[in-house]
């Protein structure tokens, strides 16, 4: 396999220039410059919509399963259309657009016509409405907002969300399913609106400074904050990302994307990429779950797509579709130049998969990368742009971005400056203060490390979140990162994910957020069987007992052996923080919510749910 030639695509930089300070901090650059950036986003559908006026920009399957297509040239006139009709309704910073919903066309062409005219709007987890019972987080997004105009793709879905959570004084604009008595205006109304010279003298304002949206982070290390993101900071990460990658501006990228656009990766990332390179972006209504692929794998079987974007989960559930049906296969590979992977780390039998099915398709093997980045670095900060890497290479800093790594807490915590990086949080001055240090740096959370430590340029690697490690009572720091990674890593495909318990304890405990189809088919079990009775089950307990036993022999010390594991019969809780709208996991709200459980860990004589590791000894005699 490691013989197979990587498909050529044209590459950026991978120099770094790396400078270690006196008092033990890096610094770390790329040697190379960022080139020009565009003023505004909507700038380039402006030049793709004279430039290419035929060439579809979104497309997505409609009820009837046929592709509904929006070229250039249409997208350009009901933007500007709709920026007319915003502008008549006197929306501004003080009184922004809100997108309850999904990804879709009509959310795509509001947010686009917002940013046009200089209205921020921000789009909100659609699990604030649909998966929350208490619609908290919904509230609390609104209130910080203030908008004057909440849009929604169905009324009938979005109904309760609606009228827990909406001020009586915002418009609601609605796709499908009109509110009663007539409470809300139809999206196709907005349509109905003939631009003026307004729309054009607006766009004429919209500089680098103007904020274009407002993306609420998912809450994985407390509330949701909302980050501003400028005009600069969208545009100039977009010129970033063509720095490292300058083969998507070969040719028009195409992508079949379902990456909500309520999170950077997919609503900075995807999008602004696009747009920018003039190429056609595939909504897909697919999700990386095992119902939720069949949607995904339908779209592949007739978009090849030129780079594709995922979590791991996705490629997980996409490889055995793509190992069945050679059509798949060979139309998914065709044309591909890049996998990209974020949201968490792919396992190496993962990556190794791909490369296989890349070889198999097309007698290349595929570059496969990730990189670091935030919501509020608008996302890219660092990418590993060399083919050949290792799952987990985070890479280097891409032009235009320093990366400042400080000693702490026995780590080096990650700090970037640049162009795209957020001014701050929407309306919570008091929050601003703490994420810039004195040089201006933005404090991600995020310690990393270097691949080869003789070697800055080899790359780096992840090394946990800083807030999450906590220390024995001996003293010693534990990194959860660490652990987390290791336990999901070697309990694959039981272990979604990882709860580590132990501040000031004497040994380290955890709560394994189990894979509930992976361990049903284990115990044999069909869908109607519990939770409980599924992690409880003989087969599943003896697994998690080996696993905690494997990770314990493979432990260096106190700090990074597992003593004792319990398999969660519960789903974490988005109302209750516990889980965010993205599927991550807040570490400190499960254990302040669950602290029963992690008594029981501790308890000085474990029940029988409590898996323990066994000594060696133990283990020789069984």
């Amino acid at each position: 396999m490691t013989e197979a030639p990587f498909r050529t695509v044209r590459l950026g930089p991978r120099e770094t220039v790396a400078t270690r300070n006196a008092d033990g901090s890096w610094l770390l650059r790329s040697p190379h410059p960022l080139g020009e950036y565009a003023r505004n986003l909507t700038g380039r559908l402006a030049h793709w919509a004279e430039a290419a006026p035929d060439r579809v920009l979104v497309a997505r399957r409609g009820a009837d399963g046929n592709w509904r297509r929006l070229t250039y040239a249409e997208t350009w006139d009901k933007v500007r259309r709709i920026g007319q009709a915003l502008l008549r309704r006197g929306l501004s910073p003080e009184r922004p657009v809100a997108i309850l919903s999904e990804n879709g066309i009509e959310h795509l062409l509001l947010g686009l016509a917002a940013m046009h005219v200089g209205i921020p709007y921000s789009p909100i987890s659609p699990a604030y409405s649909l998966v929350s019972t208490d619609f908290g987080k919904l509230r609390y997004t609104l209130g910080l907002l203030t908008p004057g105009l909440v849009f929604a793709a169905s009324g009938e879905k979005y109904a309760r969300a609606i009228a827990a959570s909406v001020a009586s004084g915002a418009e609601l604009v609605i796709v499908a399913d009109p509110l009663p008595d007539g409470a809300s205006t139809p999206f196709d109304a907005l349509l109905e609106a003939q631009p003026t010279d307004a729309v054009d003298a607006a766009h004429a304002r919209v500089g680098p400074d103007t904020v274009g949206k407002i993306l609420f982070t998912s809450g994985s290390t407390g509330s949701p904050k909302g980050v501003v993101n400028t005009q600069r900071m969208m545009c100039s990460n977009v010129a970033m990302i063509r720095a490292a990658l300058p083969f998507i501006a070969d040719g028009p990228p195409v992508i079949v994307d379902w990456l909500p656009w309520n999170h950077t990766f997919g609503g900075n990332h995807n999008t602004n990429l696009i747009l920018d390179a003039g190429g056609t972006f595939y909504i897909d209504d697919g999700k990386p779950t095992p119902a939720g692929i069949a949607e995904t794998v339908r779209n592949l079987r007739e978009i090849a797509p030129t780079v594709f974007f995922n979590v791991p989960r996705g490629y997980e559930e996409l490889i055995p579709h793509l190992r069945r049906e050679p059509a798949l296969r060979n139309t998914f590979f065709s044309r591909l130049s890049m996998l990209f992977y974020a949201g968490a780390g792919l396992s190496q039998p993962v990556w190794n998969a791909l490369e296989e099915l890349a070889v198999e398709a097309c007698g290349e093997r595929i570059m496969i990368i990730t990189g670091l980045g935030a919501t509020e670095t608008a996302p890219s900060a660092m990418f590993a742009n060399w083919p050949g890497g290792r799952s987990g290479l985070l890479g280097l800093p891409i032009p235009g971005v320093e990366l400042k790594l400080v000693p702490r807490l026995g780590k080096l915590e990650a700090r970037f400056r640049g162009p795209n990086v957020t001014p701050g949080y929407w309306r919570q001055p008091e929050l601003n203060a703490r994420i810039f240090d004195e040089d201006g740096f933005y404090r991600i959370g995020d310690a990393l490390k270097f691949a080869d430590p003789a070697h800055p340029g080899a790359g780096l690697l992840f090394d946990g979140r800083m807030s999450e490690d906590f220390k024995l009572s001996t003293g010693t720091w534990v990194s959860v990162g660490a652990i987390r990674e290791s336990a999901i890593r070697e309990g694959a495909p039981l272990v979604q994910d990882v709860v580590v318990a132990g501040h000031d304890r004497d040994f380290v405990a955890v709560i394994l957020l189990p894979r509930l189809e992976d361990c049903r088919r284990l115990a044999g079990l069909g869908a109607d069987a519990s939770q409980s009775a599924v992690v409880g089950h003989p087969a599943v307990v003896e697994a998690i007992q080996r696993l905690i036993d494997r990770l314990a022999r493979a432990s260096t010390g106190s700090a990074s052996r597992i003593e004792r594991a319990l398999v969660a019969d519960f789903a974490p809780s988005l109302d209750l923080g516990e889980i965010t709208d993205k599927g991550s996991i807040n570490q400190g709200a499960v254990l302040a919510h669950r602290a029963r459980l992690v008594d029981a860990l501790y308890a000085e004589r474990p029940g029988e749910r409590i898996v323990c590791a066994r000594s060696a000894e133990s283990m020789a005699s069984r």
